[in-house]
């Protein structure tokens, strides 16, 4: 018999496992519920990791189990290329007034993020007839190649894959903290404009309204608003990637809400179905409908199981008021991050937007220069204290804060004085 223990696992991992597939923590989830989950030794952890952004309804929401277990009694894969189905069409039709409003929208569902943005782009070309694409240093848009072509930055992502799809070009995203202003950011774009592409040759700007894996950095609404009006007027597509800051995550359903702005497509994914893969385009009806027949699709993309696990995710957000709950978890970690800040010099910068809420390490606040060691022990620390957290930024220098939006309020304190004892303990 297989001997399932943690560390037998962890040393079958190592044999078997490709090594470019990194794990986070040296642990063995057995199981899971709401905001926690237990490894194979029965050790019970606060999750604010959430599969990276993608749990933010909770481990096993019953209304998420329930929906996967009808939809398998009815079948589990039809592909919808060969087949409409019910829950798909019902899913596309909830988006769709979501993202667009009173707006005509429509939807493609896929299986992956990465998957969401090749397609996002392959619409956006189709319908503009052109072939550049406008990323940001510090975007992080997926592992496939042109995914990693769009990322912003080089390790772990880009390391020696190349060449790299053609005809991107990388703008400097806003990061105030770093000294980079908004008025520097649209000149960088210019400085695109003047030296690398016309933009009468954009098919697409593509942006997160907030960093994800680049460090939890918002876009600033001025940024947004300049962003979209220079899209319309050279009629350029403008993407924002939506894919960690969806469903909830900012404190509003999606993070071009805080801006004030209506993009023409979103790239959805992770929190989507609450643990099911499952991704999307949705965009203005006339831009998506630009690839003809064939165009478009995937044999998973749009499987059942995700569109009926997508179906509660939303139903969940309406009837348990999630939007509110991310507010006041964004609010009560923030006061706490804020605190810590004060009392450790290591600490260079705290920001929350709803529950995407961050940590900055740096080894001088003066210079603010990135402190990478210092993030992985606190995380070590967190870990040994019962807290599950990831880093991010370019110098992975940052630490993330992903817990589910129904993690109780004392949940949330809990995690705070696990966070703080790891601090203690590191610097």
């Amino acid at each position: 018999m297989t001997d399932t223990g943690s560390n037998a696992v962890l040393a079958a991992r190592e044999h078997h496992i490709a090594r470019g597939v990194a794990s986070a923590h040296p642990i063995i989830i057995d199981r899971a519920a709401g905001s926690y989950v237990w490894d194979a030794e029965g050790n019970k952890y606060l999750d604010f990791v959430g599969g990276i952004g993608v749990l933010n309804v909770g481990h096993n929401h019953p209304a998420v189990v329930d929906a996967i277990k009808k939809q398998i009694d009815s079948f589990t894969h039809i592909c919808f290329q060969v087949g409409a189905y019910q829950p798909y069409v019902e899913l596309a039709r909830r988006l769709n007034t979501l993202v667009g409003g009173g707006e005509p929208y429509k939807s493609v569902f896929l299986t992956t993020g990465a998957e969401a943005v090749e397609n996002a782009i392959k619409i956006a070309r189709s319908h503009t007839g052109r072939s550049g694409v406008i990323a940001f240093r510090g975007g992080f848009h997926g592992r496939t190649l042109l995914g990693i072509s769009l990322t912003g930055f080089s390790q772990p992502y880009k390391q020696n894959f190349g060449p790299f799809a053609p005809d991107i070009h990388h703008a400097i995203y806003p990061n105030e903290y770093h000294g980079v202003s908004t008025e520097q950011a649209l000149a960088s774009l210019q400085a695109i404009f003047d030296t690398q592409i016309l933009p009468e040759r954009v098919a697409a700007i593509i942006l997160e309204p907030v960093l994800g894996d680049g460090g939890f950095v918002a876009a600033p609404p001025v940024f947004m608003q300049a962003l979209r009006a220079l899209t319309t007027r050279h009629g350029i597509v403008l993407i924002c990637d939506e894919i960690q800051t969806g469903f909830g995550r900012t404190g509003k359903m999606f993070g071009f809400q805080h801006s004030d702005i209506q993009p023409d497509l979103i790239t959805v994914a992770k929190s989507l179905a609450g643990g099911i893969p499952l991704s999307g385009v949705v965009g203005k009806a006339a831009i998506m409908d630009a690839p003809s027949p064939g165009g478009l699709g995937g044999t998973y993309g749009g499987n059942p199981l995700g569109c009926a696990a997508g179906l509660a995710v939303l139903s969940i957000f309406e009837n348990e008021d999630l939007l509110a709950r991310s507010q006041a978890i964004g609010r009560q970690l923030l006061s706490g991050f804020e605190t810590f800040k004060a009392r450790y010099d290591g600490i260079g910068d705290v920001r929350t937007l709803g529950a995407m809420a961050a940590v900055e390490f740096v080894s001088d606040r003066s210079s603010r220069t990135p402190d990478s060691d210092t993030a992985q022990k606190v995380i070590e620390q967190a870990r040994a204290q019962g807290l599950l957290l990831i880093k991010c930024g370019i110098h992975r220098n940052i630490v993330r804060f992903l817990c589910p939006l129904n993690t109780s309020e004392i949940d949330v304190q809990e995690a705070l004085g696990m966070f703080e004892r790891a601090l203690a303990a590191s610097l």
